[in-house]
């Protein structure tokens, strides 16, 4: 029974799961937390990953271990391996003015952005690792100066879990790479011109390996005897897909205070509206992924507004009408990223004396945040998705009204996994299938799924789109 560790390092916290490889039994884990901020020094993340594997009973039993963490981030390193400065997050938005210099830079408008989409899947934005480093280039020239490699948070720790064995040894994955802004889903090597585009040189990047393909071994002051395997990680999303056993067909939607809708695919995308990533996926394929700024925050904003806890929320929203008798509510609480209204305010349409009710609000505050995550799902089939079924995950979709009321909204399907550590099992998942080998990962069975059969209603998705084309936007 060979044991296999998946690590979650996410920008709260880090996550270790001990699993049996072959059946994904879940048999320890361990949790600590990371610094908040949005730059922060690595090696938080290395002293979280080692208290972690602690609480989790250590890593010397295990066969192989792999890495999600997240995405975009920028770790940079000098020529001896050590980090020339605080690593930037996805979510550090300093670098949003680099962003659209790249786009002008490559003809500006349509034109720069259908450059950028066709050459690296996406259309840059400030949570990209190649806009972290343009601001870099500008803003810092003396610690840029110092910089030898770029590297990605799972990278890096991968890297010190092999005993940082030096530039050469960083590996990555399809998966994170493809969210760097210099490398091609579509093709599958680097874009070194585009790395030097940004920075203004080129740089030690990590080799990119296959999803099955070990990164080398845990250094020996980690592991037991032979020491474990090392798999290549990947970025959050698409552990989370490798975690619920997506493939080709399924639809995640994950609803946390953002959220995120993804599918696996057999092609790549490119959409030049910037509305869909192009992202790889941990399987070989690909993860074409939409990024919503209100999600979960959409029901605490109408609880809050009602004065009841998310349960008593739900209840009400059971209780009223499919539709809410006319009533809309347009969750752009903090502006908006698909559609991109960045400075859109949400707003309640439909207003009588009829929905004047808690229930109605409810309903439509439901209503309206999956409406626009089913936005984000309309975005992914454009660029050729297939929507067989939704895999609903996070915090929001423990609602029992979110639960019944999305197959309304999205139209298919919907499944419900019990509430789990996704990224972290991800990980595991893709360390049993380097430990195992085969043709693809090991099957899992994850218990206590819940399936909703689709039931379209679908006056809830016009009602809705004719009330957004009223939002304004803040002057």
């Amino acid at each position: 029974m060979p044991l296999v560790a998946g690590v979650d390092s996410s920008t709260q916290s880090c996550k270790v799961v001990i699993r049996d490889a072959e059946t994904g039994a879940l048999l320890r884990q361990g949790r600590a937390p990371h610094p908040d901020g949005t730059e922060v020094d690595p090696e938080a993340w290395w002293q979280a990953l080692r208290s972690a594997a602690d609480q989790a009973g250590g890593l010397a039993d295990v066969a192989a271990i792999s890495v999600a963490g997240q995405q975009h981030g920028m770790v940079c390193l000098d020529e001896d391996g050590r980090v020339v400065r605080p690593a930037l997050l996805w979510n550090d938005t300093r670098s949003a003015d680099a962003a659209a210099d790249l786009v002008e830079e490559a003809g500006g408008g349509s034109a720069g952005s259908r450059f950028w989409a066709e050459a690296t899947g996406s259309v840059p934005v400030a949570s990209f690792t190649i806009t972290k480093l343009r601001w870099l280039a500008r803003h810092e020239p003396e610690l840029a100066a110092r910089v030898a490699a770029v590297c990605l948070p799972h990278d890096w720790l991968t890297w010190r879990l092999a005993g940082a064995p030096g530039l050469g040894a960083l590996r990555t994955d399809r998966g994170d790479a493809s969210g760097t802004g210099y490398w091609s889903p579509a093709t599958g090597d680097y874009r070194l011109d585009l790395l030097e585009r940004g920075f203004g040189r080129r740089l030690v990047v990590p080799e990119v390996l296959g999803p099955a393909e070990s990164a080398g071994k845990l250094a020996d002051e980690l592991g037991g005897p032979g020491s474990a395997l090392l798999g290549a990680g990947t970025g959050d999303n698409a552990a989370a897909a490798l975690g619920v056993g997506a493939g080709p067909g399924d639809v995640v939607v994950s609803i946390g205070t953002s959220g995120t809708v993804f599918s696996v695919a057999d092609v790549p995308a490119a959409d030049e509206s910037g509305a869909v990533a192009g992202f790889a996926d941990a399987s070989g394929r690909f993860l074409p992924l939409v990024c919503t700024l209100n999600a979960a925050r959409a029901l605490d904003a109408a609880a809050a507004m009602l004065g009841v806890n998310l349960d008593e929320l739900a209840e009400l929203a059971l209780s009223a009408p499919a539709g809410a008798d006319g009533l809309v509510m347009v969750p752009y609480l903090e502006g908006e990223r698909t559609p991109n209204r960045p400075l859109a305010t949400g707003a309640v349409h439909g207003l009588t004396l009829r929905t004047s009710t808690p229930a109605h609000l409810a309903r439509a505050a439901v209503e309206g945040m999956l409406c626009a995550l089913a936005d984000g799902l309309d975005a992914l089939t454009a660029q050729g998705a297939t929507a067989r079924r939704v895999i609903l995950v996070g915090g929001g979709a423990r609602s029992a009204a979110v639960r019944q009321i999305a197959p309304q909204v999205f139209g298919c399907p919907v499944v419900v996994p019990p509430a789990g550590e996704y990224v972290a099992d991800g990980a595991a998942r893709q360390a049993a299938w380097v430990a195992l080998g085969g043709a693809a990962a090991p099957v899992w069975t994850v218990e206590g799924t819940e399936e909703y059969a689709a039931a379209a209603v679908p006056a809830v998705r016009d009602q809705y789109a004719a009330a957004r084309g009223l939002v304004l936007d803040r002057r």
